[in-house]
């Protein structure tokens, strides 16, 4: 595995424990040094290296609370997992979830800075990956390069070179990675889903989805980052500016230096669905025309730099419909968020998270079967690292949703209608190469491995 710099960091708010000092950090850690400690573990794999039925699969986090702690409680409420490491930038957020950990297993997990150094542990077979968007990318190339699967947060990576190098990695290497987009594996999306694919809905000439956006994020200002943060690795391979409390940790997804707005945080589940029902496996279809409206018009003197309103339409062909992707402030009628299918004869399927509903043209609700119980999204890419199958929300798939989500961005940024090539995963012509949702040249030393297939 090449080691080309430094990096990362976590998806939420800071730790209420943020005065605690790196020499406490150190103490109740038990190590000599952050990254350089390894917990002996009860890790008895099978001959051929990979995990077994009966075998307990070790697991390290990337990116702690928020997602990352949400995600590693999840994994540690399974009999066969244990939790033997926590990575982050800043050394305020490990403490909450190393006593977590302690209290599961009865010991400390060994702490890291540089998840590099986590990923030369020969005892870890998988990550949560739950940094912000612009350090999902390297971290899960190189965990695919030292022979890791991989649960990594969604949406996948700030671009699209990013989310094709990412997909490259995991084919070479032959691992498995499941996306955090649970809906996937929740009761209302799954039922929906079977409905949409069973064609009781005949033939559907339009999608939508939908999520409002009412994020206020207010002025940015300009302070000393403090001092449990090395501000430095967390800004990575993006542009570094003076740092703002207002753009680090959970803020981070409403400047496009670092995340991907209301479309990539939340279009990410909702477009998904709405991809997915089109098809009947994970490989999804994909446009061929991406239009996009939009602006700051709700909160016009916000310093957010992603669009608080955006409109994007999106032409298919083999089927031929169209999606409509709507974030702002008025859905009147709807839930807060969704996706719909319409049928030729003005029948609908609507879907959000609680429910989900069969409609007549009227509007009258009419019978919705529920489907077959599904195993949850953390305990089936568990099962498939055992069985090599490919997860629900496998990155192939995945990669493609979220490159759906990037094009809205491109159209929006490049002011213009782009085109898309599915064979060769490609914008077809100039337009939209120029935006940052197609290609950011990294901050040095850091660099992008884009590996062949």
């Amino acid at each position: 595995m090449r080691l080309l710099g430094e990096a990362f960091m976590s998806k939420t708010e800071s730790s209420s424990e943020s005065g605690v000092s790196r020499r406490e950090v150190l103490r109740r850690a038990g190590t000599a040094g952050l990254g350089l400690s390894v917990i002996p573990t009860q890790r008895a794999l099978a001959q051929n290296g990979r995990p077994g039925a009966n075998d307990r699969i070790v697991m390290a986090v990337i990116g702690c609370q928020g997602m990352g702690s949400a995600n590693m409680q999840r994994f540690m409420a399974k009999p066969e997992v244990e939790i033997a490491a926590l990575c982050d930038v800043d050394e305020a957020r490990l403490p909450a979830d190393a006593d977590r950990v302690e209290k599961k297993y009865g010991r400390r997990p060994a702490l890291y800075k540089d998840f590099r150094k986590l990923l030369e542990r020969k005892d870890i077979d998988a990550v949560v990956i739950a940094t912000p968007d612009h350090w999902h990318a390297l971290p899960l190339i190189y965990a695919c390069e030292a022979g890791k699967d991989a649960y990594c947060e969604k949406p996948i990576s700030h671009d699209i070179t990013e989310a094709r190098a990412m997909d490259a990695a995991v084919k070479k290497f032959k691992r498995i990675v499941q996306v955090g987009t649970w809906q996937r594996s929740t009761r209302e999306f799954t039922d929906a889903l079977a409905y949409v694919r069973s064609g009781k809905l005949g033939k559907i000439v339009q999608t939508r989805a939908w999520k409002t956006d009412s994020a206020k994020v207010g002025k940015v200002a300009v302070t000393t980052p403090p001092s449990s943060l090395d501000y430095d690795f967390w800004t990575g391979p993006a542009e570094l500016l003076p740092y703002s409390a207002n753009r680090n940790h959970y803020n981070w997804r409403w400047f496009l230096n670092y995340g991907t707005g209301m479309t990539g945080d939340w279009g990410v589940h909702m477009m998904d669905i709405a991809l997915l029902g089109m098809s009947q496996t994970t490989d999804i279809p994909m446009p061929v025309e991406v239009t996009s409206y939009g602006g700051k018009y709700s909160f016009p003197d916000d310093d957010r730099t992603a669009p608080d309103t955006v409109q994007t339409l999106f032409r298919f062909k083999d089927p031929d419909y169209v999606m409509h992707w709507h974030t702002g402030q008025d859905h009147p009628g709807l839930p807060d968020q969704g996706t719909e299918f319409i049928g030729a004869d003005g029948r609908t399927v609507r879907v959000w998270r609680g429910g989900w509903k069969v409609l007549d043209p009227a509007g009258k609700e009419l019978e919705a079967p529920p489907a077959e119980r599904t195993n949850d999204h953390w305990q089936n890419f568990l099962d498939c690292m055992k069985s090599r199958e490919q997860p629900r929300s496998n990155l192939a798939s995945m990669a493609q949703t979220t490159i759906v989500c990037h094009l809205a961005n491109v159209s929006y940024l490049a002011e213009e209608t782009v085109r898309w090539n599915k064979e060769k995963m490609d914008l077809v012509g100039k337009a939209g190469r120029d935006t940052q949702s197609y290609y950011r040249e990294y901050r040095k030393p850091w660099k992008l491995p884009m590996h062949k297939i």
